[in-house]
Parts: C-alpha cells; structure tokens; sequence
C-alpha cells in the first residue's frame, strides 16, 4: 500500500485535549493531598495521566482510599464536563472524512458514565473507547495506545495520538506512533520535545494537516 493511500487513525487523550476538565481535577487532587497528605510535591500535577488505580496507590491505607474514591465519585457527579471550543467539531471532521479515532483514557468507567450522562452523543463520535481500567499498566507505559490502534484496526506506525501530559506524550511516543501535543496543561516548552507537531489547540488542527503527518 503506498504512502498516499494507507489508512490513518487518530487516537485522543481525553482530558486537557477535548475535555476542559484538568483544572477542575487539579482543585480536586489538591485538596485530597491537603487532607490525606501523600508527600509527593505538587502531586495533583505529578500524576496527570495516571490512572485512578495508580493514583490510590500514594494514599496512606484503604480506609483512606476509600474516602478518596467516595469523594471522587460525588465531584465527578456534580462537575460540569466542558469541551474545549472546536474540539468536537474537529472529530466529526475526521469522521467525516472516514479517518478512524479512538478516545484512549487515563478515566475509569464510572467517570465516563458521568461524562455520557451529560453528553449522550459523545460515543457516538468516535470507533473505539479505551479506558484506564481496560489496561495492566498504565501510562506513561505505550499499552494504552497500542490497544487504541489495534481495536481501530489501523497500525500503530499510522496512528497520531493527541495528548497534552507528559505521561501520555512519553506512553504515545513510546508506542510507536506520531504525536501531536496540546500546549494547554504543561508550557508549549515541556510538550515541544516530546512531540512531532506542537500546538495550543485542537481546534488549530485541520484534518488534512493531521492525516499528512510523516508515517514513522
């Protein structure tokens, strides 16, 4: 198959990328570490990317975990899930060009049972969903992704994952796959090295531009 014509996939972070949300678990995980105190510095940014299992893991015992877990579940009921500006639009454009895509999530289940109840039309956009709780080990290890491509059914080598963590740019550079990094939770400084294309949206995006990246 030549280079013009083998199929592309896009695999999506979710949080920080589509959903306007990191600053909201930010105050969350801050607060957590203020109560049950973890002793990680800056903890609420240390563990972006990581899944919920992980981040339990730096609390003290269960007791306390599951505090965390209860308190967790009220916040996310009660939280308001925004997209960025464009960034939906932007995935019914690749859809509408036959572009295949997948939402690969650090989020377990019970958050993206929140997320449809506010947005019913959310899994209608895209092929496949991976969550955090479908994956051994979590990122910044690449399994995610690979699982992303293959359930997709387009190679890793042909897939750009979209991500705005450091875990997750490492885990979608490690894969094997062309990274685009959104400079909206780290400085465009810490994502430019870790990424091929570097930009502060998705909306900046155009399916063309997208698709016409390098196949590694």
């Amino acid at each position: 198959m030549s280079e013009k014509t083998r199929q592309r996939g896009v695999l999506f972070d979710l949080d920080g990328v589509l959903l306007d949300s990191e600053g909201l678990y930010s105050i969350f995980w801050s607060e957590m570490d203020r109560l049950y105190s973890t002793g990680v510095p800056d903890f609420a940014a240390y563990i972006k990317g990581f899944h919920l299992k992980r981040i339990l893991g730096y609390f003290a015992d269960d007791n306390v975990r599951a505090e965390v877990v209860d308190r967790l579940l009220v916040y996310e009921r009660t939280m308001k899930f925004a997209f960025f500006p464009g960034a939906l639009e932007f995935v019914k454009q690749l859809r509408q060009a036959g572009v295949p895509t997948a939402i690969v999530t650090s989020s377990d289940r019970k958050k993206m049972e929140a997320l449809y109840s506010q947005h019913p039309e959310f899994t209608s956009l895209f092929n496949q969903i991976v969550t955090g709780d479908m994956v051994t080990r979590a990122k910044p290890d690449p399994e995610c992704y690979v699982m992303g491509a293959k359930l997709i059914g387009v190679d890793i080598k042909d897939c750009i994952v979209v991500e705005d963590s450091r875990n997750g740019l490492i885990a979608g550079r490690d894969s094997g796959a062309s990274v685009i990094g959104i400079a909206s939770t780290l400085p465009r400084e810490t994502v430019f090295p870790l990424c091929d294309l570097t930009v502060n949206a998705v909306s900046e995006l155009t399916v063309g531009q997208v698709i016409g990246m390098n196949q590694k």
